[in-house]
């Protein structure tokens, strides 16, 4: 059983908070304007959140493993994590988001670091260097997450009704990323099918890398990115000698 961190503390009221904490236009006149110890209890409620958010999806991941993902129910979540319902739905939305939704991030992270590669640069290119920035987000992360990543893939796999969430998850996150390349190529993403047709060749080597990864029972982020970028070298040749 994983117990979740201490609830949040509430905000002082405001007459009650010292000095440096107050707004800076609240202050004496000559005070200095250092920052708020205010700032620092801010980023200990999101270190908390994140602990309990995390704490959520491992407890619903051991579970669904353990008995199946259809027969896990909520309650069965939050009383592993002896927190309530009402924790569970502020972090997810559905018992389905807490699995699909943990690629997220890396969803945000690939298409942020798309629209900030170089103008120039191929779109091919641009699509696979900023797979290489999540990449090595990972590798330099908690090595719980690579654990998280492998049993959230084999959870997936194992229920169908999952897989055809993920695909759809997959579709719409492609659709981003299809419109971010036709405004860095300064065309209309609805008139010109190119930008989709880029990165369903992107997203397919991915796929067929990650799969082959996960068939073999490789997860070392370091490994998954050379057999992705061995993938689309493989497109290359494959478009060239097959096509």
């Amino acid at each position: 059983m994983t117990a979740a961190p201490a609830g949040e503390e509430p905000d002082p009221p405001e007459g009650d908070r010292p000095e440096h904490d107050r707004p800076e236009g609240d202050r004496a006149e000559g005070e200095g304007a250092a920052a708020p110890p205010g700032h620092a209890l801010a980023g200990l409620r999101e270190r908390k959140k994140q602990r309990t958010r995390l704490a959520l999806i491992d407890a619903a991941l051991e579970l669904f493993l353990e008995q199946g993902y259809e027969a896990t129910t909520i309650d069965e979540i939050v009383a592993a994590v002896e927190v309530s319902q009402r924790t569970f739905f502020r972090y997810f939305a559905t018992k389905e988001d807490v699995v699909t939704g943990f690629f997220d991030e890396h969803d945000r992270l690939l298409l942020d670091a798309l629209a900030a590669r170089p103008p120039q640069e191929r779109p091919f290119a641009a699509l696979f260097e900023s797979l290489r920035v999540v990449l090595r987000t990972i590798a330099a992360g908690d090595p719980a997450d690579t654990e998280r990543f492998r049993r959230v893939r084999r959870v997936i796999e194992g229920t169908p009704s999952l897989i055809s969430a993920h695909m759809a998850r997959h579709q719409a996150a492609e659709t981003e990323l299809a419109a971010e390349i036709a405004r860095r190529e300064g065309v209309d993403p609805l008139a010109d099918l190119r930008p989709r047709i880029v990165v369903a060749f992107y997203t397919s080597a991915a796929r067929v890398a990650f799969e082959d990864c996960a068939r073999q029972d490789i997860w070392d982020p370091e490994t998954v990115a050379a057999r992705v970028e061995e993938a689309v070298a493989l497109v290359h040749r494959t478009m060239q000698d097959w096509v």
